[in-house]
C-alpha cells in the first residue's frame, strides 16, 4: 500500500496544481478573484463547499487518529490538506500511518 499512497500523493498533488497552474500565471495571486470564481454560480459553491467540509473533517480526523495512534509529523498531511487539497492530505496521512504501523509491528 506504501507504493500506492506515495503515487497517490504525486497525483494528488500534480493533478490540482496541473489545472490551476495555467489560471495562476494569467491571472497572478488574485485571491478575489479566485474567490469571486469559486462562488460564481450554485454548481461551483457546491463543489467548494464539499471540498470545504470534506477538508476539516480530513482534518479533524488526521489529529484524532494520528494521536490515538501516537503518529509524529500530523503536521505534515494538514499542511498538505491547506496548501493543496484533501487529494494530498488523506494519501500523505494514510502513507504515515501505514508507515507508523508497519514500524510498530517490527519492534
Amino acid at each position: 500500500m506504501k507504493a500506492f499512497y506515495i503515487c497517490m500523493c504525486i497525483l494528488g498533488t500534480v493533478l490540482p496544481f496541473a489545472a490551476f497552474a495555467p489560471w495562476l500565471f494569467s491571472q497572478g495571486p488574485n485571491i478575489t478573484l479566485l474567490f469571486q470564481l469559486a462562488s460564481s454560480n450554485s454548481i461551483s459553491q457546491f463543489a467548494w463547499l464539499d471540498v470545504l467540509v470534506s477538508a476539516l473533517v480530513l482534518i479533524a480526523f488526521i489529529w484524532h487518529e494520528g494521536r490515538r495512534l501516537n503518529m509524529a509529523r500530523l503536521w505534515l498531511p494538514s499542511l498538505g490538506t491547506c496548501l493543496v487539497g484533501v487529494s494530498l492530505g488523506l494519501p500523505l496521512f494514510l502513507l504515515l500511518r501505514e508507515i507508523h504501523i508497519t514500524d510498530q509491528h517490527t519492534l
